[in-house]
């Protein structure tokens, strides 16, 4: 499986939220609203999830092993900075 798009859409707002990530799949499948997090360890993503009955969010689409997710973020993250860069020398 590879990531063959990434499309960032950056929040403009203050808060902990950077931006919206769209990838896709092996240009077969696309995985919308995955968030990138500024956190206290720096950026990381979340995967795209919905409030459950019980007040919980659940993971709608998500990687299952630790590899995958790893892969996935490094991506989204590369993309991020050089999105970030780009805007800063507009």
């Amino acid at each position: 499986m590879n990531i063959t798009d990434v499309r960032i859409r950056k929040v403009s707002k203050e808060g902990k939220m950077k931006a919206v990530v769209s990838i896709t799949l092996d240009d077969e499948f696309v995985v919308h609203d995955i968030k990138v997090i500024e956190g206290d360890k720096g950026l990381f993503i979340a995967m795209p999830s919905r409030k459950a009955a019980d007040g919980e969010y659940r993971d709608i689409a998500h990687p299952i092993n630790s590899a995958t997710r790893e892969n996935m973020q490094n991506m989204i993250l590369m993309r991020y900075q050089e999105a970030v860069l780009s805007e800063a020398e507009e």
